[in-house]
């Protein structure tokens, strides 16, 4: 490997010499302008410049040259991007030929023939034409030898129509990749792009990458496809695992991307560099639904790689979403059918230190309209030509193949006492795929320096910290995600300081503020709930210990003497299932089971000294208490806050939910099943949680987030609590009503909502864990105002409903009522426990 050249630029700074602990993990890869590629030990900096203090890191792709800044050289480098000079030609590349001229229309032919869609074009035309019959407009379909002549050529006409619009479906959703130079000259506007909104470049691990090449090869020789999986949290994730296998000579991936995003000019540019576009949602449309399996099966039987994003849609809370089973599923009824072989599973993780789209979610999260996509939008809003974002480190888990795991599964399931039905086998292997996906995704993420200070400052008690208390907690933060098993984004060879103040500057005076004129320079949280974003990014590393402490607090927050404090472990037993369940859509948990992972969890808390255990005197192996200990006092209960602090605004957001369950209850003389729309049911949720945070009734705006509402309303169905009604029109709105056993009562003299029944309780289980004291109100205020409120904000629903005449016949109520029976038995039998 060559030696690296000393750096052009530096950061002086007078910054203490503590440093990061170094990785143990393998070298980084720096892959520099031209033909050089240096290994490097974890967490290089370059050796810097004699007049520089600190060094320079190295990335993944240099910063491209400006032409204000050295027009020689900027001319020089396109040129050699336009002759295809070196690793620029992109000649020999790991995987199958597709860059040729009539690769697309190649492969529409392979589509178009595939017997999946023959069969269904078949299918299709026979069952018009029995139609077609029976409405009398055939006759009875035969001529009067018998032959049924018209039938057939009826049946052939509806088939040529079919295939034409099959062709030009085919040809609106298939990538375009076939042109080598068209494809140097995006990679070059793309790291143009990148390396401009993102200065410090993308980062990536040599383990994974020479681990990758070498599975590659040989996907290449047995014409296997390598499917990528990654965390989809910004538009740039896509523009970030091209440029990587470009600059690595590995066969560009066809990306599943919505047709959202196919807009002018920007539609056009990314089918032609890899995208593939489908519909948001396919409906009930069997030739489209065939017509994408058919695609996805051509690509995977001639090896040709793939990606798609696990989760679907872009995470704006900065969290993992559950996985989503629409091409997930298709790619396993690709293999489990026998059409294809195998293929390869490889998850990535995609993290930035700030992401280009964040200010949008916000705005998305607190109810704002989502803005339709244009490249106007993206370029304005984003201003991707001026910022400074920091970095985005890759990691790449290590490849599985993918019948391996179908095999394996299916040996489990013929062990189990009790055999299967086809579709819920089909749905247990499909959500175990999809977890285990994004357990991987999680096992290879590195945390980043803006989530490190992003998760500090969210999880200090008081207005603001010093910058070496700020110090001293990133480096404690640094060192528990590594016991945890997570990964801190390389700077070993850094004083924390700098790493911090990098980190600060990314950020922005418009999330983290500093107070001047003081002893010491202080910072502040200015935005919380953006900054929620990136505390997000840490809390899969934490959520066992969250949940443990979340149901300790029950018994903490009481105050008095230790032994006022304890709780025991019955107790804590049962807080901590309940909270689980609770959250089993938004968080990830080991499968080992309840029991197992809290013994665990009360372990590795007790050895940290955040907690005392107290064994039963007969056998030292039965826990029975636990409380905070004497070190974790002394301290001030930082540890023990800290994972409060992760898991309340979750807890807020959940308790807001079932108070908003309470405006679904019906003003007094209404009677029978009255179904309000669920979207405008969320929307007031929203406005009912804005309130009560506002009047000091709900600690955290955070708890009105969209996306938590949404996953709270979703196991609320889960749960048997609401019912929930599909309309038949695909435009049309949800409607949704209380379950008659969760119904509130009313008073019969004021005819207000009484804090009792089944609701009531459930949401008092909830509360036992939220924050007492700091910014809202407590005690008898929720049985009084809150319900009085959300009386008050759910008016307008009622009102809503009476003018639109929201009525759901009794055919349509039983069956949204016997689906909601199905999916709780389903969740019964395969319910994720902490």
């Amino acid at each position: 490997m060559a030696p690296s050249p000393p750096s052009k630029t530096s950061t002086k700074t007078k910054a203490p010499t503590t440093a990061l602990p170094p990785s143990p993990s393998a070298p980084d890869l720096s892959i520099l302008a031209g033909d050089q590629v240096h290994l490097h030990t974890a967490g290089y900096t370059e050796t810097p410049h004699p007049s520089d203090t600190v060094p320079t890191e190295r990335n993944l792709v240099e910063q491209m040259a400006r032409f204000r800044q050295s027009p020689l050289y900027f001319l020089r480098e396109i040129s050699l991007h336009v002759s295809g000079t070196g690793w620029r030609s992109y000649d020999s590349v790991i995987g199958q030929p597709i860059f040729y001229s009539g690769f697309s229309e190649a492969m529409k032919e392979r589509v178009l023939g595939s017997p999946m869609l023959v069969g269904k074009v078949r299918e299709l035309a026979e069952r018009r034409v029995e139609i077609e019959v029976l409405e009398g407009l055939l006759g009875d379909g035969t001529d009067a030898d018998g032959d049924g002549k018209r039938r057939r050529e009826r049946r052939k006409r509806i088939e040529e129509s079919l295939m034409e619009v099959a062709d030009k479906l085919t040809d609106d959703m298939i990538c375009k990749m076939e042109s080598r130079s068209f494809i140097r000259g995006a990679y070059y506007l793309a790291t143009q792009l990148l390396t401009r909104a993102y200065h410090q470049g993308i980062h990536v691990s040599s383990e994974e990458v020479l681990r990758l090449r070498a599975v590659a090869e040989q996907a290449a020789k047995d014409k296997r496809s390598i499917i990528f999986l990654p965390c989809h949290r910004s538009h740039v994730d896509y523009l970030s695992l091209q440029i990587i296998c470009y600059r690595l000579g590995l066969a560009l991936p066809t990306v599943v991307a919505g047709d959202n995003l196919n807009f002018p000019v920007v539609g056009s540019f990314l089918q032609h560099a890899g995208a593939m576009w489908i519909r948001r949602s396919f409906g009930d449309d069997q030739l489209y639904t065939t017509l994408v399996q058919a695609y996805i099966d051509t690509l995977l039987q001639n090896g040709y790689n793939f990606e798609c994003f696990v989760e679907g849609g872009r995470s704006r809370t900065g969290k993992l979403l559950p996985p989503k089973f629409g091409i997930l599923g298709f790619l396993l009824d690709s293999v489990t059918s026998g059409r294809v072989e195998d293929a390869i599973i490889c998850p990535v993780s995609t993290q930035y230190d700030k992401v280009i789209e964040v200010d949008s979610y916000i705005n998305e999260l607190l109810g704002q309209p989502k803005k339709k996509e244009s490249l106007l939008e993206f370029l304005s809003a984003s201003s991707v030509l001026s910022l400074k974002l920091g970095r985005v480190d890759v990691r790449f888990h290590e490849p599985w193949s993918l019948r391996g795991f179908v095999n394996e599964q299916q040996k489990k399931f013929s062990q189990l006492p009790q055999q299967l039905e086809p579709k819920e086998a089909r749905f247990r292997l499909l959500r175990t795929l999809g977890y285990k996906v994004l357990s991987g995704i999680n096992d290879v993420s590195v945390v980043m320096p803006t989530a490190l200070i992003g998760t500090v400052l969210l999880t200090l008690r008081g207005r603001g910290v010093g910058k070496s208390e700020l110090i001293r907690r990133v480096e404690w933060l640094s060192e528990r995600v590594r016991s945890q098993g997570g990964r801190v984004a390389h700077f070993a060879g850094l004083p924390t300081s700098v790493v911090v103040e990098r980190g600060l500057e990314v950020l922005g005076p418009s999330l983290v503020g500093m107070v001047h004129d003081l002893p010491e320079d202080t910072f502040y949280a200015v935005d919380r709930f953006q900054l929620s974003f990136y505390r997000n990014m840490t809390i899969h590393l934490f959520i066992l210990q969250s949940l443990v402490s979340a149901a300790m607090y029950t018994k903490v927050k009481l105050g008095g003497g230790p032994e006022n404090q304890r709780i025991s472990y019955d107790e804590l037993h049962d807080q901590v299932h309940f909270l689980s369940q609770l959250f089993r859509g938004e968080f990830i948990f080991p499968t080992e089971g309840l029991d197992a992972n809290l013994a665990k969890t009360i372990e590795g808390l007790e050895n940290d000294n955040v907690i005392k255990v107290t064994s039963s005197a007969e056998d030292p192996n039965i826990v029975e208490f636990v409380e905070l200990s004497d070190m974790e006092r002394d301290s001030g209960r930082e540890n023990f806050d800290f994972y409060c602090f992760l898991i309340w605004p979750f807890i807020e957001a959940s308790w807001l939910g079932t108070m908003s369950l309470k405006m679904l209850t019906p003003p007094v003389g209404y009677t029978g099943e009255v179904w309000l729309d669920m979207k405008k049911v969320q929307d007031r949720a929203q406005l009912l949680g804005k309130t009560l945070y506002h009047q000091g009734d709900l600690s955290y705006l955070e708890a009105v987030n969209k996306e938590i509402l949404k996953n709270a309303y979703q196991r609320f169905e889960e749960e048997g609590m609401v019912i929930v009604a599909k309309s038949k029109d695909s435009r049309g709105s949800s409607t949704i009503r209380l379950a008659d056993e969760w119904m509130p009562s009313r008073s019969p003299k004021s005819g207000r909502i009484l804090p009792q029944g089944k609701l009531w309780a459930f949401s008092e289980l909830i509360s036992l864990s939220r924050r007492e004291g700091k910014n809202r109100r407590d005690g008898a205020t929720v049985q009084t105002r809150v319900l009085a409120l959300a009386d008050l904000v759910g008016k307008q629903l009622w009102e809503d409903a009476a003018a639109q005449d929201k009525l759901v016949d009794k055919e349509e109520a039983e069956r949204a009522k016997a689906k909601g029976k199905r999916r709780r038995k389903t969740l019964d039998m395969s319910r994720a426990r902490l």
